[in-house]
């Protein structure tokens, strides 16, 4: 199964099942050495040094993109809310764009929906949801090929 993605106004949604548990996806959306794994999807590679992450509300995480012709881009993040192991609120501060990333056991595995809001006017194209849908397409991938080891359960 690969993820799906609808533009809906200034919304994207992504949607993906994933065969692994709620506790695994939790732990790679909030770990930098899994968010450099899968956040540029199809489009970007994401230096695994780059990649900060303090979690709290409050807090950041940032991580730079490189696209295939070497440009880089910093991206940056701050959490509004976080109720782990089910859902992560931050807000792009540059563009408002607000993402939910909401994370629920189902069917031996786990359904995850990303939704963002206040998509600024330039992500409101059919590229913008293919991209989205790649980044969880590629968290499919690396879950998938790194097993669940201590470091993937949360305290």
């Amino acid at each position: 199964m690969t993820a799906s993605a609808e533009l809906r106004g200034d919304e994207l949604i992504a949607k993906r099942h994933l065969p692994a548990d709620p506790e695994r996806v939790w732990t790679a959306f909030t770990s930098p050495a899994s968010i450099a794994a899968f956040w540029g999807g199809s489009h970007a590679t994401v230096p695994p040094e780059s990649v900060t992450v303090d979690l709290r509300p409050g807090g950041e995480f940032a991580l730079d993109t490189r696209a295939p012709d070497g440009a880089t881009r910093r991206l940056r993040f701050v959490y509004v809310s976080i109720t782990a192991p089910h859902e992560l609120v931050f807000d792009e501060p540059v563009t408002g764009l607000r993402t939910t990333v909401t994370v629920r056991p189902a069917n031996g595995g786990t359904d995850l929906i990303v939704h963002q809001r206040r998509l600024p006017p330039e992500l409101r194209i059919a590229q913008a949801a293919d991209g989205l849908a790649s980044i969880l397409d590629a968290l499919a991938t690396h879950l998938q090929h790194h097993e669940a080891t201590p470091e993937w359960r949360t305290p």
